[in-house]
């Protein structure tokens, strides 16, 4: 501990240094420690995995274009890296967190991640990347708010709320790992967990009349949610960083990785009510609840905690398609933000990915367009910086589904720096996928059942869709994005069911600039570990 004592120290006063001499943007310092402890998620002791002592880890608050300094020591006895999901790393994916582009942080040592939330607002989390450890824990909120003179489009809520939901396993995640490393598929969630507690185990406490944000992320590794408040009713504000249209909503879906926030007033008898989430598309249905309190409560929560949807489709397909786009109000910059208008954009290149789960070498893999995603001994990211030869190939992975057989590969896709693609996820299985792309806020242009084909795209959303970086897609269906490819960099695209990441069903877009401009893209970082066939290599004088 006084190792790790003495580095936050000497870098806390080298950033503040930093702070002072570049003083367009605030910076916001952090210091974490990363241990084991025992938690009881489900009643149950297990081995997590804490930020400074606490699980979920420390929310970091912040506002757009902050500069945030993270002193990441690893306490532990293996590897590490945390990720950012939703932070779009402009021009820096060399803080990603991801083994694509980081080499780990080895046991009893630190890294220090520099990162802005340019042009940014909303809600978001992050989460450790390696090893299947997200399922130990790890993980917790980012909360972007809009710089004070940006404009709202709605009153400032009496209170901010973030809830981090998920299916939880009472089995450890090294356990869980062996599963998947055996060739074997995972087995069903034990249960639910809202804020690393089961049932009951949170209150959030609200004034009656006031209103309130509540900000929802999905941080499981296998089902979709479905959230909602006993006797109230949510008004849909925020997609990953898009202001919405405010539509009131009873119930909602929250697929994984995904984050949205909601406005809820306090406008019902003074009591307790359940605050419930519940698996979507299981034939089995858990749940977990929490209690939302009126501070002049007369009562507890009686009676049963609300149902909600179970396995209906549709009903999700038509509540998806109704998140819109305000198209009057600011984002993270005063523009209004429909003054992008990505429908009039042709696109110049179509991509279609399939995933698949085959069998390769007698175990149980995922692909996408037939490829299992093979870890390399270097990150990705590094190896092109230093042309190290061997470790992958662009073009490694095809625009379009092979119908072949599965097989494994280091997959890394070439794109053009500022192209305007457009992405197909297609889903030929009987369960729903949940995709995710580094980097990058796509606009969800379509969805729908069957199969797709250049006709679909007379059914776009070419006005007012959400932008976001994690989308659904449900069974048997498919999924359209558009994409303007503006972030140089090794951007991860990869399944949010965390099995299937892990198992191979994800790949690297190296969306590539053959200008070598700051402009375009930071350099490596003074500071950047380097390990496999860059070992004992310089990144740049200090």
């Amino acid at each position: 501990m006084g190792l790790y004592t003495s580095v936050c120290c000497v870098l806390l006063i080298a950033l503040l240094t930093v702070s002072f001499t570049n003083g367009e943007d605030p910076y916001r310092v952090y210091n974490w420690n990363v241990t084991y402890g025992d938690i009881y998620p489900l009643g149950v002791k297990q081995q997590g995995i804490l930020i400074n002592g606490q699980f979920p880890g420390p929310q970091i608050d912040c506002v757009t274009n902050d500069n945030l300094i993270i002193s990441v020591f690893n306490s532990l006895d293996e590897p590490f890296l945390i990720s950012w999901n939703g932070v779009q790393q402009r021009r820096n994916s060399w803080q990603d967190g991801v083994f694509g582009t980081n080499c780990p942080i080895p046991p009893g040592q630190n890294f220090t991640y520099v990162l802005q939330v340019k042009d940014q607002i909303g809600s978001y989390y992050y989460f450790p990347s390696l090893a299947f450890h997200k399922a130990a824990g790890g993980y917790g909120g980012i909360k972007i708010s809009s710089r004070p003179r940006i404009p709202v489009p709605f009153d400032p809520p009496a209170g901010d709320f973030t809830i981090l939901a998920g299916d939880w396993f009472k089995q450890n995640h090294t356990d869980l790992k062996a599963i998947l490393d055996g060739g074997n598929n995972l087995p069903f969630p034990d249960g639910l967990i809202i804020n690393g507690r089961g049932s009951n185990g949170n209150t959030f406490t609200v004034d009656q009349g006031k209103t309130y944000r509540f900000r929802i992320s999905n941080v499981g590794i296998a089902t979709s949610i479905n959230f909602r408040i006993q006797g109230h009713k949510m008004l849909l504000v925020e997609v990953e960083g898009v202001h919405t249209l405010q539509n009131t909503y009873s119930s909602l879906d929250i697929h994984l990785g995904q984050s949205l926030s909601v406005l809820v007033t306090a406008d019902q008898p003074p009591q307790d009510y359940y605050i419930v989430v519940s698996t979507r598309f299981t034939s089995q249905v858990l749940s977990a609840t929490s209690i939302l309190h009126y501070s002049n409560s007369g009562g507890s929560v009686s009676g049963l905690p609300p149902g909600g949807p179970t396995t209906e489709v549709d009903w999700s397909l038509e509540q998806a398609r109704s998140f819109r786009r305000n198209l009057t109000a600011s984002g993270p910059r005063p523009n209004p933000q429909g003054s992008y208008h990505y429908g009039l954009i042709n696109t110049t290149r179509t991509i279609r990915l399939t995933n698949s789960a085959p069998i390769i070498n007698g175990k149980q893999k995922y692909a996408v367009n037939s490829v299992s995603f093979l870890q390399p001994d270097t990150p990705l990211k590094v190896a092109d910086y230093f042309k190290i030869s061997g470790v992958f190939s662009v073009g490694s992975i095809l625009d379009n589904p092979t119908g072949g057989g599965g097989y494994l590969q280091t997959s890394v896709m070439h794109a053009d720096f500022r192209a305007f693609v457009e992405f197909v996820f297609e889903n030929p299985e009987d369960t729903l996928q949940s995709w995710h792309l580094d980097g990058y806020s796509f606009f969800v242009v379509g969805m729908d059942g069957g199969q797709w084909t250049p006709a679909s795209r007379l059914r776009y959303n070419l006005m007012d869709t959400v932008s976001r970086c994690t989308v659904q897609v449900y069974p048997n269906s498919w999924t359209a994005i558009y994409v303007p490819l503006d972030n140089v960099g090794m951007w991860n695209v990869r399944s949010e069911n965390w099995a299937r990441q892990y198992l191979g069903q994800q790949f690297y877009l190296r969306v590539y600039s053959p200008v070598n401009s700051w402009r375009d893209e930071y350099p490596i970082p003074k500071n950047a570990l380097l390990c496999g066939r860059a070992s004992g290599r310089r990144t740049r004088p200090l």
